[in-house]
Parts: C-alpha cells; structure tokens; sequence
C-alpha cells in the first residue's frame, strides 16, 4: 500500500481579499455610469450644474450628487418650477446595467 499525502490549504483569505477587489471594481463601474446617465439627464443652463455632477465610493455602496446648492431645486422641483428629476432616474431606472456590471465583476 502506498502513502498517501495530503495537504490541505487555507485560502479563504486571498478569496475574501479577492471577492472585495471584485466588488470595489463593480461599485467604481457603477458610480461612473450612474455619473453618465446624470450628465446625461441633466438640465443645462450654464453647465454647472452638469459639471457638478460626481461620484463617490465606499466600501458597500456608489453614491452619485452634486455639491451645487441648487441641485436639489432642480431635481424635486420649487413653486413655479416642476421637479426635471435628473440624479434619482440615473440611480433607478439602470438597475439592469447595474446588475450586469457586478455580475461581471463577481463572474457570474
């Protein structure tokens, strides 16, 4: 009867470790394209408010905003103006594309 040798490795580590690279890629993917389809869908007067538009990161979600103090004036809408809703259709209404860019990233 011959040895049999066994050797049992513990890589849970490098596959966590490379499970939040993928989904980091994935969130990066997405706040740019939700940045995209803001740009897109923005109102523009001067551009500033177009400009403005930015995406951030962190570790479970991407967040699409603008820093312009009438941003949200524009988006929901004042007396005298109707909403021309431009950040919340980029979050919503993509959430195929969305669901893609991680599937993609996660390998499925």
């Amino acid at each position: 009867m011959s040895d049999v040798n066994i050797r049992i490795t513990d890589n849970s580590s490098l596959v966590g470790e490379k499970f939040q690279q993928a989904v980091e890629r994935a969130l990066t993917r997405i706040g740019l394209q939700a940045e995209t389809y803001a740009k897109r869908e923005c109102p523009v007067d001067t551009g500033n408010l177009r400009n403005s538009i930015t995406n951030a990161v962190d570790d479970k979600s991407a967040y699409v905003g603008s820093n312009v103090f009438y941003a949200p004036y524009v988006e929901l809408g004042v007396r005298g103006r109707d909403p021309q809703p431009f950040l919340k259709p980029a979050a919503t209404e993509h959430s195929d594309v969305y669901k893609r860019i991680v599937q993609d990233e996660l390998g499925g």
